[in-house]
């Protein structure tokens, strides 16, 4: 009879223990859960197995039910876009809301994303620009195409939309760095000025970064690094707010009358422009040797002080044997959109590309794609007669 009871009370007590032990581990990956940013959270894809108990098991009272959840596969890193665009900046303003189930047998604890936020609304959607037909059905909402060479326009839409530019900006910031002729072996860190505090986005050059200037030219081109692009107009002679005049007087020396400059980078939709004075902006970068080499090249590796970095271009194009380009600057935030300017040869003509507020992340891309078909094939200059005449303020 004793050895019955101990028996009884041993099963009760191992359950008990069992019990206490899912009860901790589950606290404890509960904590780890609450700890993490909200944000990586959001953008780490996890997959759920809801574990099923057979009926037969269930009639079994004496047994505890040992359930097994596998891990979810670990999803791919996600990428952060300094960044840009370029693209360009990270897409920090896709946001998904998740739950959290937490099961007291299991290991880990599942992540199910329940609801997802598209993307902000874009300065040109909301001012009616993507309605604007076209004959090659670009995505694009502004889309320019002239010849380098006689200025002829040879593709018109809505070329007088102002609009934001986001990291197109850069390439004012290459010219005004270049104009000041400050040694470009000097070496330049990356501080908390530097950080991006309207986007809030990320980037791979941590503080304390120290790369000389032309490094930090060259990602900045090439990759839309924005910390480079911030640092170099703090280290401007006057710091940041004479750098900002000096864009702003370079586009007015320039033409630009549609356009203007409150920072460096592009991450603000106060940096705006249109596509006629885009054109003069390519230009005019294109006369710079070290943008046209710096803004084409398909990858770098700078050294921080602390590690190597490894930067690839954020324009797919580059990498494609069939375009030859000779300038190039993507960009994105959410107000503009997708961004492209490119100086590139078509069948021996060179052509200035401007296209902006572009919906979809490869859109751009392909829009570039239509209209180089359509140069191949080009009889007349092909003008939108819905060009936007006063254009869309932000």
């Amino acid at each position: 009879m004793k050895t019955e009871m101990f028996s009884s009370l041993k099963v009760v007590h191992g359950v008990a223990v069992r019990s206490a032990l899912s009860i901790a581990v589950s606290i404890a990956v509960a904590t780890s859960f609450a700890a993490a940013p909200a944000e990586a959270l959001a953008k780490t894809a996890t997959a759920t197995k809801t574990v099923k108990k057979s009926a037969a098991k269930a009639e079994k009272p004496a047994r505890v039910a040992k359930t097994t959840l596998k891990a979810p596969k670990p999803a791919k890193a996600a990428k952060v876009a300094a960044t840009d665009d370029d693209d360009d900046a990270p897409r920090a303003s896709r946001k998904r809301r998740v739950s959290y189930r937490m099961d007291a047998h299991a290991r880990r604890a599942s992540v199910h994303a329940v609801a997802f936020q598209p993307r902000a609304t874009s300065v040109g959607q909301a001012f009616g620009l993507h309605d604007t037909p076209d004959s090659l059905a670009l995505r694009s909402s502004v889309a320019y195409v002239v010849d380098q060479n006689t200025s002829e326009t040879l593709f018109d839409k809505n070329s007088r939309a102002v609009v934001p530019i986001a990291s197109i900006t850069k390439l004012m910031t290459a010219m005004v760095v270049l104009d000041s002729h400050m040694p470009l072996t000097d070496e330049i860190s990356v501080t908390d000025e530097d950080r991006d505090y309207e986007k809030f986005t990320g980037s791979r050059l941590a503080v304390g970064s120290v790369l000389n200037r032309e490094d930090m030219l060259h990602i900045a081109l090439m990759a839309s690094e924005n910390r480079a692009a911030a640092a170099l107009s703090r280290y401007y002679p006057g710091g940041r707010p004479a750098f900002i005049a000096a864009m702003n007087a370079k586009a007015k020396s320039l033409g630009m009358t549609d356009t203007h400059f409150e920072n460096s980078t592009g991450l603000t939709s106060q940096n705006v422009s249109s596509a006629r004075d885009l054109v003069k902006m390519v230009n005019a970068a294109y006369q710079y040797p070290l943008i046209r080499k710096f803004s084409t090249d398909r990858s770098y590796d700078v050294f921080t002080g602390k590690r190597n970095l490894a930067y690839n271009s954020t324009n797919a194009l580059i990498r494609n044997a069939s375009w030859d380009i000779g300038l190039q600057k993507t960009g994105f935030i959410n107000e503009a959109g997708e961004c492209l300017v490119m100086q590139a040869t078509v069948n021996g003509r060179p052509v200035v590309i401007v296209l902006l507020d572009s919906y979809g992340k490869y859109s751009r891309f392909a829009d570039a794609g239509r209209l180089r078909s359509f140069l191949d094939t080009l009889g007349e200059p092909h003008i939108m007669s819905a060009d936007m005449g006063s254009g869309a303020n932000p």
